[in-house]
């Protein structure tokens, strides 16, 4: 029956068999599948109350018990014995026990664990047994090795746990006092050491505050002493060991040797100088010299002076003493707090709950400014050359604008050129015909004016005016004061510039400058098309005859006239309150736009001129390489595949024409059909008819003017998008 019971043990309960090892709880699991009641530690407990107290509470507990064990002393007259406190451990897994004595400083006794863990057999005569839970209770003795201990008191888990298993406990008891300790300790409350034992243990506070250090701005006004100024300092102070550094701020150019330090880091004492010291009188701890006699096995010793009789007191600045607005006492000098950091605002404000932190200006007010006057132009040189000679005894060239030169230097196709188109005014009837043309440069704001040569006009042409600063007219020469010069945003369509006494108008300007006064209209504000429409919308009243007058204009109905025409309408309607370059401005803003793309006739014209100056013929090698990318055999490349080759046959064409060329052959899957591309270009194989070229008429007309750029800048305008914008008139 006890083997079939085991069988019903191992296989309802495998996980208790391998925690619960002790014979006497195995013998309760093989019962308790029989019975439902057991009397277990004394009590009746069913099984129910097993499985849920016993089980869960035994696995990895622990019971803490409190002993202590009179330990005899002998040969002492101090004492007769010692009373030495225990921790008992007892493991509910294995019934192990464990007994270890807490550390006491400056017992000297060997202490920690006492009794390593291990199961403990009873006293004699039970030797055969070992210890279990149930035997240790409060306020009971028990017997390890020969040695009785006094179990007075256990923790809470512990009193639970036996409580739950059955177990009756007794009241907690007291442990005793070791009569040599408290002793010991009377005598050493009543009695006043020899040498007075003062702290003065500051590692706290350096590792609290090392690396902190609080910064005030001051400044130290000594200008009521001969050849004395104000003098800006800078104080630091350690939190870490209450030190205080000062550095001063030397100006640029104040005569001074640059010093590191004003004062170096020490305590700095509040009334100094205080005077001259004997030695040891400032000192923390006041030392007493020991006569160890004559004989050889002498001590060397020290003792401190307890009263401290020869101690003289000083005062030192401290943290709280250090506020903005405080004077203080640098050895006999007067500083004034002016300002701190955030880092030190930071500190009072946490620790001293201090708030107000109004800087005060410690700058010093600025001497009067003496005019500076230099002498007036001599004539010889340029203004600037002449005054670097007065600046210095060794003259030095004058430095022009680095910075402005790099950045509206010319490069690649941006000129950073304003050009514009002027005739001269004059009474003289042989020059009133003459042209030329004005460029402004923007990088060093000089000008040049160029007359285009014209045959048969009796004038020769060519460079008018070399590139130079062109003052404005009516200005002293002999004078101390730099000249005014022209500058860019005096140039506009319609203006009149006076060049060194000849008077010009300016007529029309370049692309490039319309442009780019367009980009620029803050500092052009004639070719800001918002100012313009603004100014339009003043003269709203004339919306009505404005429409008519563009309606006449208009014959065929087109909803556009040209800007000759648009120009004059424009002009009578605003009773010249518009300018020339404001009317270009609407005009260039509601042009109709020309045909961008040339015909492809054209274009393979042009490449054939450019390809016959280059002598180049290796078009058999390019579709070649063509053949070669084209694995799928279709005959046709994407564009920029082909852009590609050319690039790296080094093609003779520029890159827009180039690019008109691929736009003007590919599909609209942007792929080009590369036999037909380039048999195109052919120019020996495939010759296109040369190009006329337009001969220019002499005389002025809408189109052509001397063989420069047109002076019309558009051929249409848009009227009825500006009467819509302007007015809101309906079509």
């Amino acid at each position: 029956m006890l083997s079939s019971l085991c069988s019903q043990v191992v296989q309802h309960f495998p996980l208790l068999l391998e925690h619960f090892q002790t014979p006497v709880i195995i013998i309760l699991l093989l019962f308790s599948v029989s019975f439902t009641e057991l009397k277990y530690g004394g009590n009746l407990v069913t099984v129910q109350e097993i499985m849920v107290n016993l089980w869960p509470l035994k696995l990895g507990s622990v019971l803490s018990f409190d002993a202590y064990l009179e330990d005899e002393v002998p040969d002492k007259s101090q004492e007769n014995y010692r009373i030495r406190r225990y921790k008992i451990y007892f493991y509910l897994e294995d019934d192990t026990v464990e007994v270890n004595e807490p550390v006491l400083q400056n017992s000297g006794l060997p202490q920690g664990i006492f009794i390593r863990r291990h199961r403990i057999s009873l006293p004699p005569p039970n030797e055969d047994q070992f210890y279990t839970v149930h035997h240790f209770n409060v306020n009971t003795d028990i017997v390890f090795y020969g040695r009785t201990f006094k179990v007075y008191d256990c923790d809470a888990f512990t009193k639970n746990f036996l409580t739950k298993i059955g177990v009756k406990l007794n009241p907690p008891g007291q442990c005793p006092e070791d009569p040599y300790m408290k002793t010991r300790r009377e005598k050493l409350d009543c009695m006043e050491p020899i040498c007075p034992y003062e702290s003065f243990d500051t590692l706290k506070q350096f590792l609290e505050y090392d690396r902190k250090v609080l910064r005030f701005f001051c400044v130290w006004d000594d200008s009521g002493s001969v050849f004395g100024d104000r003098r800006e300092l800078i104080l630091h102070y350690f939190l870490s060991d209450d030190t205080i550094e000062i550095k001063e701020v030397l100006p640029h150019n104040s005569g001074r040797d640059a010093m590191s330090l004003f004062l170096q880091r020490r305590k700095l004492p509040k009334y100094g100088p205080p005077g001259v010291y004997q030695p040891g009188q400032l000192t923390d701890q006041t030392v007493l010299n020991v006569y160890g006699g004559y004989s050889e096995t002498r001590v060397y010793g020290f003792l401190l002076d307890k009263y401290q009789l020869g101690k003289l007191d000083q005062e030192f600045y401290k943290d709280t003493d250090l506020s903005i607005g405080t004077t203080i006492n640098v050895w006999g000098r007067k500083v004034l707090l002016c300002d701190c950091d955030d880092f030190t605002k930071t500190y009072y404000r946490t620790k001293y709950g201090i708030e107000n932190f109004t800087s005060i200006p410690c700058k010093a007010p600025s001497p009067p400014k003496i005019e500076r006057k230099f002498p007036p132009y001599t004539g010889f040189g340029s203004e600037e050359d002449s005054l670097r000679s007065c600046i210095g005894l060794m003259p030095t060239p004058h430095q022009r604008n680095f910075k402005k030169f790099i950045e509206f230097d010319s490069y690649g196709n941006i000129s950073n050129t304003l050009r514009f188109f002027a005739k001269l005014i004059t009474h003289k009837c042989a020059d009133v015909e003459r042209m030329f043309v004005i460029s402004y440069f923007l990088s060093d704001d000089t000008i040049s004016v160029f007359e285009p040569i014209e045959r048969n006009s009796g004038y020769t042409g060519g460079m008018f005016l070399k590139r130079v600063r062109v003052k404005k007219p009516g200005q002293e020469v002999f004078k101390s004061e730099f000249s005014e010069y022209i500058k860019a945003e005096e140039l506009y369509v319609g203006a009149k510039v006076n060049v060194n006494g000849y008077l010009f108008f300016l007529v029309n300007a370049d692309e490039y400058t319309l442009n780019y006064m367009e980009r620029n209209s803050d500092k052009f504000p004639l070719s800001s098309i918002e100012l313009v429409i603004q100014k339009l919308k003043e003269e709203e009243c004339k919306s009505r005859e404005l429409k008519q007058v563009f309606t006449a204009a208009d014959c065929m109905h087109t909803k556009m006239v040209d800007f000759n025409t648009f120009r004059e309408i424009m002009m009578n309607l605003t009773v010249g309150k518009l300018t020339d370059q404001e009317v270009i401005t609407i005009a260039r803003r509601y042009r109709v736009p020309e045909d961008p793309c040339p015909h492809r006739n054209v274009l393979v014209a042009q490449a054939h001129e450019q390809l016959k100056k280059n002598a180049f013929e290796n078009f058999e090698r390019l579709i070649a390489m063509c053949v070669y990318e084209d694995r799928e055999k279709k005959k046709v490349l994407p564009s920029k595949d082909i852009k590609r080759l050319c690039k790296s046959s080094r093609l003779p064409l520029n890159e827009d024409l180039l690019g008109s060329l691929l736009s003007g052959f590919e599909d609209s899957e942007k792929q080009i059909n590369y036999e037909s591309f380039f048999c195109a270009l052919n120019w020996r194989v495939n010759p296109v008819p040369v190009l006329e070229v337009a001969s220019y008429i002499k005389e002025r007309c809408e189109d052509e003017w001397l063989g420069m750029p047109s002076p019309i800048p558009v051929k249409y305008i848009y009227y009825l998008n500006l009467l819509k914008d302007v007015f809101g008139v309906d079509e």
